[in-house]
C-alpha cells in the first residue's frame, strides 16, 4: 500500500536534532526500506534496536566509511562563481529570488511550497541545504530532476547550497547529480553550478552562498563525540578574499549571506566558526550583514545579534521549506534572541505541533532589498525591508508588516 503524507510525516518527526542522533535515525530509515523492499517484514524503528543492530552497523558503515567527494571550487571551468543579478524579463526594474532551505523532503508539504513559488515565477531560485534523508542520488531524482519533481528552476538561474543531510553520503549525489543540474542563465547561455559556494550581485547588493555543509561530517563515531564546527574550507576563504574581495575599503555594497547552517539560533546548535572567518577576511571594513539560514525547521525572525568574534546580522531561520514545522519556544536566556517567531499549530500529528511550511521571497530594487515570508497557504507572514547607505554600507531595516501571532513579546 503506497505510503500516505501522514505517515511519512510521522517518520520525519522520528529524526533527532544532535547530528549524531539525525544520522543514526536517517541510517535506521534507510535500513527499514531495504528491509521492507527485500522480505515481507515490516520493521518500525522501535523494534529496530532490538532486532537489527548488526544491520544498522552495516549500513551506517557503507553509508559514511570511504572518501567525502572532492572538494569543488573556483576558478573551474572557467568559472569565477561570481555572477551578475539580471531580471528575467529585461523592462523590468527590480530581481526576485526565492529561498528555501530543507525543502527537498519528497512530501505534500514541500509540493505545495513548490507549486506556490512557481506561482511567483521568480527569476533566481535557491535551495539552501538538506535533502532528506541522505542526499542519494534517487532523493535529489525525485526532488530536482526527474520530470514530475516539483522543484522551480528560476528562469534566471537556480543555484544549491550542501547541508548536511547530503554529506551523509559524502555528497557524491550532491556533486555529481545536483550541481550539473543547477544553473546560471548567461545570455543564451545556461552555465552549470561548478561549486557548492557562489556570489550573485548588482551595483547595490551582494548575496553570498557560502558552503557549511562539506564540513558539517567528520569521522564516523568521532563525529558524535566532538561535533564538526562547519568551517569555511581554505579553498572557499580564498575565494571570498580574492575573487569576492569581501575586505575591499571602497565596497559598500550590501550584504546578504546564505549558509545551511545557523550563525545564532536559540534551539540547537549554531556555528559560530563561519561567522569568525567571515569577520576576519571583511576587516576593517566589517559593517552589519544580512544572513538567512535553514537547519532549525522553523521560521525565526533573530534580533539583531553576533555570535563569537562574527559579524553584527540580521539573523533569519528559513527551515521551514518541506520538513514538519517545529513551534516550541526555546528555554532559558534564548528567548532574548528572537524578535519574531512564526508558532501558529497547522495540524496535530503524534502530539506534534506543526506550524506552517513556506519560503522567503527577496525583491531587490536599487537601493532596497525586500523579504517577504509566505506561507504554503500564500499568506504574507512577515515583510522587511533594507535600505543600504552607498556611502558607508550600513543598512536601514523596516518592518513592512507583521502577523501579530509572530511577536513574542
Amino acid at each position: 500500500m503506497p505510503e500516505s503524507a501522514e505517515d511519512r510525516t510521522k517518520k520525519y518527526l522520528d529524526l533527532g536534532h544532535s547530528e549524531a542522533e539525525n544520522h543514526a535515525k536517517t541510517q535506521l530509515e534507510l535500513y527499514e526500506k531495504h528491509v521492507r523492499d527485500h522480505s515481507n517484514a515490516t520493521n518500525v524503528v522501535s523494534s529496530f534496536f532490538k532486532n537489527n543492530l548488526l544491520g544498522f552497523a552495516w549500513h551506517y558503515l557503507k553509508s559514511r566509511f570511504g572518501p567525502r567527494h572532492p572538494y569543488q571550487a573556483y576558478p573551474r571551468n572557467g568559472d569565477t562563481g561570481v555572477y551578475q543579478l539580471k531580471s528575467s524579463i529585461p523592462s523590468r526594474d527590480e530581481i526576485t529570488v526565492a529561498l528555501l532551505s530543507d525543502w527537498a523532503s519528497d512530501t505534500a508539504e514541500s509540493d505545495a511550497v513548490a507549486h506556490l513559488v512557481a506561482r511567483y515565477a521568480p527569476d533566481y531560485t535557491i535551495h539552501m541545504g538538506d535533502i532528506y534523508f541522505v542526499g542519494a542520488p534517487k532523493e535529489v531524482e525525485e526532488n530536482f530532476t526527474a520530470p514530475y519533481a516539483s522543484w522551480y528552476y528560476g528562469a534566471s538561474g537556480s543555484l544549491a547550497l550542501s547541508g548536511n543531510h547530503e554529506m551523509y553520503s559524502n555528497g557524491n549525489a550532491f556533486f555529481q547529480h545536483l550541481l550539473p543540474a543547477m544553473y546560471i542563465q548567461d545570455g543564451e547561455m545556461k552555465k552549470s553550478q561548478q561549486a557548492g559556494f557562489f556570489c550573485l550581485e548588482n551595483e547595490h547588493w551582494r548575496i553570498i552562498g557560502i558552503d557549511t555543509g562539506y564540513t558539517s561530517v567528520g569521522r564516523p563515531f568521532v563525529e558524535i563525540l566532538s561535533p564538526p564546527d562547519c568551517h569555511l574550507k581554505k579553498e572557499q576563504v580564498a575565494w571570498l578574499r580574492d575573487v569576492v574581495q569581501l575586505g575591499n575599503p571602497d565596497d559598500k555594497r550590501g550584504i546578504v549571506f546564505l549558509s545551511h547552517h545557523p550563525y545564532i539560533s536559540s534551539f540547537r546548535e549554531d556555528y559560530a566558526r563561519p561567522g569568525e572567518q567571515i569577520r576576519e577576511l571583511m576587516g576593517d571594513v566589517a559593517r552589519p550583514v544580512v544572513w538567512m539560514w535553514g537547519h532549525d525547521h522553523r521560521l525565526v525572525v533573530y534580533n539583531l545579534g553576533t555570535n563569537g568574534k562574527g559579524p553584527e546580522a540580521y539573523g533569519r531561520c528559513i527551515g521551514h521549506g518541506g520538513l514538519p514545522v517545529e513551534t516550541a519556544m526555546p528555554g532559558g536566556g534564548d528567548l532574548d534572541k528572537i524578535g519574531f517567531y512564526d508558532r501558529r499549530v497547522r495540524k496535530v500529528i503524534k502530539r506534534h505541533q506543526l506550524g506552517y511550511n513556506g519560503f522567503a521571497r527577496i525583491t531587490l530594487k536599487d537601493k532596497v532589498l525586500t523579504t517577504e515570508y509566505r506561507d504554503l497557504e500564500d499568506r504574507c507572514v512577515f515583510e522587511e525591508a533594507w535600505t543600504v547607505d552607498m556611502t558607508n554600507g550600513q543598512l536601514e531595516w523596516k518592518i513592512l508588516q507583521s502577523m501579530p501571532e509572530l511577536a513574542v513579546r
